[in-house]
């Protein structure tokens, strides 16, 4: 039977939630929309593959990750005015994007992509907080590994699973329906 190792293609399901809120889901995924990764990829926090390292299909799990090795701690730091002019598109505000709590991409000096959510909306600048919605909190996990089979060749030289199929529709390897 096969194992949780590098270079398996894994489908698991899990409950999320905060240390600090136990009673509300931060995210689900069931059997029938379960997150399917390829192990040992880098797309998921190493914390998570290790504790899930070894498991087999049908095995539970139940682990908590400390936030320094989730997303880090909160830091103030991170919430930053920004001037509003920042946000004009041919002079103008759009006042539609800024909502508070919406998520909007950004870009530092460095040319590097933040998304930073919208905190507060002022005249002159709007207020964001570029921290990891859950940086601070302890991650709970609680699910089930569902299946484990191998990677194809494909999937280990890009790094990620390869749906199959119709790459418009899912559906068989060729469609007519999407040409």
């Amino acid at each position: 039977m096969m194992i949780a190792e590098k270079n398996k293609v894994v489908s698991l399901m899990y409950e999320l939630t905060t240390t600090k809120n136990e009673d509300e889901p931060v995210e689900i995924t069931t059997e029938n929309n379960p997150l399917t990764f390829l192990f040992g990829s880098g797309m998921l926090l190493p914390s998570f593959e290790d504790a899930i390292a070894g498991k087999k299909a049908g095995e539970s799990f139940d682990f908590i990750i400390k936030s320094d090795d989730a997303y880090g701690e909160y830091n103030a730091q991170a919430v930053v005015n920004i001037p509003i002019s920042v946000f004009a598109i041919d002079g103008e505000i759009d006042h539609d994007l800024l909502q508070t709590g919406r998520a909007i991409p950004m870009m530092d000096q460095e040319g590097n992509r933040l998304t930073g959510i919208v905190t507060q909306v002022n005249p002159d600048s709007v207020t964001m907080d570029f921290n990891h919605p859950l940086a601070g909190a302890d991650l709970h996990f609680k699910g089930k590994i569902i299946e484990i089979r191998e990677a194809t060749d494909e999937e280990i030289a890009s790094g990620g699973i390869q749906q199959g199929g119709c790459s418009c529709c899912g559906d068989g390897e060729t469609c007519d329906d999407c040409n």
